[in-house]
């Protein structure tokens, strides 16, 4: 089955050639019918980001993940790194709980 998660994995996989990518789906985190894929966390470390800044780094991966962005994904968390700074990093920061999820 060839799932939204996954054809997020594929296009970032083939774009960016990473040395870490995680995609983690956390629809389960908001509320959403159960089994939804409609908010996703990705934290992806590639060479080609050296030089680019934050906003440029994110406008790429919303051209790579248009069709996405378009459908189904509602929410797109992103933790974009160059080698260097995810040498520098202990691992991408936790995801906040969806306001509805915190009981307000």
């Amino acid at each position: 089955m060839n799932t939204i998660q996954s054809r997020i994995q594929e296009k970032l996989e083939e774009a960016y050639e990473p040395s870490h990518l995680a995609v983690e789906n956390e629809s389960h985190m908001h509320s959403v019918p159960a089994n939804s894929e409609t908010h996703f966390k990705v934290v992806l470390v590639s060479g080609q980001f050296d030089g680019l800044g934050k906003v440029k780094r994110h406008q790429q991966v919303y051209a790579t993940l248009a069709e996405e962005l378009q459908g189904p994904v509602h929410a797109l968390a992103l933790h974009l790194y160059t080698a260097a700074e995810w040498a520098e990093r202990n691992g991408a920061p936790q995801s906040p709980l969806c306001q509805s999820r915190r009981g307000g």
